[in-house]
């Protein structure tokens, strides 16, 4: 199979991170026949450094005629911590999920047998949690209308949703809980929001067209307590933008690294694979981050968009393969860590 690949490293550890996952990728050419080509692109600090814009026009060119966009990190403690900049690394991964209409953020939260010490919370409550998140993307109120008033002394940003959006991103949810153990959780704030209760109302109506799913409704303040509690009682959880945003990373804890989770957010023209985490500035360069978020939505490419499922399968088996040799990047392993580019050279071994 041939398939053309966008690679937009970004930046942080963004670079290292994608390094170490195309030494996986390049073995998944090599051990299953495949041919991939791989086209950089600039997006985020690096871009406005080099041509002053975050999402550059030549990056979307290249992601509207790729096959998928592997991802790795935007953002820049330089830009961070001036907030009277008016161009900002953020606003290339807004316009970039805006542009390519990417609709639905999927993100997997599972465990690792090998991991479960490293979790914070007790073994027993966690051991065998798999359930996905689905969060709206381009809606909400980090797309809504912004401002400030009274000579910048009042700032607002506006909660907008309507029917559609909502039943695009429903049933995208309702689709992947028939494949799964048949269960939505809605998380909403419907006693408080109209746009929970717009949400709420269209999950109701759609969910008649989906009689073998039994759904679920919650406040987001009840499910963030819950994730915590028995994270195992989850398949999936459909929600909004901000809450989604807030609710993953969170669940990112009870696997012991967010370093550990891919995600791929799911486009009308393309789909995007990245790891959850941010560019963590502060080990930019070191080769110390964990690649196997990355690795892993590599997994979920070959998977979502090539439909290549026995090259995932051969991923995720070499990253427990890995990880039950008690290997792993400093974050999970505190005895002689690997690597980045070392933890990648591993995976691809057990490929």
């Amino acid at each position: 199979m041939k398939k053309n690949i966008a690679v937009l490293a970004g930046d942080g550890v963004g670079p290292e991170i994608i390094n170490a996952t195309l030494t996986v990728l390049h073995m998944i050419e090599k051990k299953f026949n495949h041919s991939f080509s791989y086209t950089t692109g600039l997006i985020g600090a690096i871009a406005i450094d080099l041509v002053g814009e975050p999402f550059p026009k030549e990056t979307e060119e290249l992601c509207l005629r790729s096959d998928a966009i592997l991802f790795g990190a935007i953002g820049d403690p330089k830009y961070d911590n001036d907030p009277t900049l008016k161009v900002r690394p953020e606003q290339g991964l807004l316009k970039m999920r805006k542009t390519l209409g990417l609709f639905a953020n999927i993100r997997p939260i599972q465990t690792f047998d090998a991991l479960l010490h490293k979790s914070p919370l007790k073994e027993e409550w966690i051991k065998g949690t798999d359930f996905v998140v689905v969060r709206e993307l381009i809606g909400g109120i980090y797309f809504g209308k912004r401002g400030r008033e009274d000579k910048g002394r009042t700032a607002y940003d506006t909660l907008t949703y309507s029917v559609e959006e909502i039943q695009r991103v429903g049933k995208y949810a309702f689709e992947i809980a028939q494949k799964r153990r048949k269960k939505i959780c809605h998380v909403d704030k419907a006693n408080v929001l109209e746009t929970s209760r717009l949400w709420r109302e269209t999950i109701q109506e759609l969910s008649k067209n989906y009689p073998d799913i039994i759904v679920d409704y919650m406040f987001v303040d009840n499910a963030a307590m819950q994730i915590i509690k028995n994270p195992r009682a989850f398949d999936v959880l459909l929600t909004e933008n901000m809450f989604g945003d807030i609710l993953s990373d969170e669940a990112s804890v009870i696997t012991g690294s967010i370093g550990m989770l891919p995600s791929v957010s799911i486009g009308e023209k393309t789909s995007v694979y990245e790891p959850i985490h941010g560019s963590y500035p502060k080990a930019a360069g070191n080769n110390t981050a964990n690649p196997i978020g990355t690795i892993l939505s590599a997994a979920m490419m070959l998977e979502y968009s090539f439909d290549l499922h026995k090259e995932a399968t051969a991923v995720r088996d070499a990253v427990d393969e890995v990880l039950l040799k008690g290997l792993g990047t400093k974050d999970i392993v505190t005895a002689h860590p690997l690597s980045t580019s070392e933890m990648g050279e591993k995976i691809a071994e057990n490929i």
